[in-house]
């Protein structure tokens, strides 16, 4: 049986496509905090490559939906 190979960095390649398409839509992290019910500190949280911080399927999936961006565009290396 093949090792399956996964990704260490999951994490850090969804914080900076959250960031890159929030900005792309030209919206604050505030803004989007509002739109999907969390706290604006908390999504500068999830965006910040300092804090180690993971957040569930269902926040990651509110936050797609805001965005209007399929859940594969946010993994996409």
């Amino acid at each position: 049986m093949e090792k399956l190979k996964f990704d260490k960095h999951i994490y850090d390649t969804i914080r900076k496509n959250i960031k890159k398409y929030r900005r792309q839509k030209q919206m604050t992290s505030a803004e989007l905090a509002e739109l999907v019910g969390l706290s604006h500190d908390f999504i500068r949280q999830i965006e910040s490559e300092k804090t180690a911080y993971n957040f569930s399927v269902e926040t990651f999936y509110k936050i797609s939906v805001a965005l209007g961006v399929s859940l594969d565009k946010l993994i996409e290396k």
